[in-house]
């Protein structure tokens, strides 16, 4: 299976994920009901949630570890 670079139009829709509601209580949360929605739904329905996935290589309700400043 060849992946290809994301397009533009990846990015505008990972763009919509990363401000959505649900996916972002979900990635800071990792509990509750919009994470078990987000979970469950976002590589079957939602085309946001999917290029989120080909964009950023996770799925959208993992969560994005920042670094501190002793990690650097």
């Amino acid at each position: 299976m060849s992946h290809s670079p994301p397009t533009k139009m990846d990015r505008a829709l990972a763009r919509i994920c990363h401000a959505c509601p649900f996916c972002r209580n979900a990635r800071t949360r990792q509990s509750g009901v919009a994470y078990r929605v987000v979970r469950k739904l976002e590589s079957k329905v939602c085309p946001f949630c999917q290029a989120y996935e080909r964009v950023h290589g996770r799925k959208a309700h993992e969560r994005v570890w920042k670094p501190k400043a002793t990690d650097r």
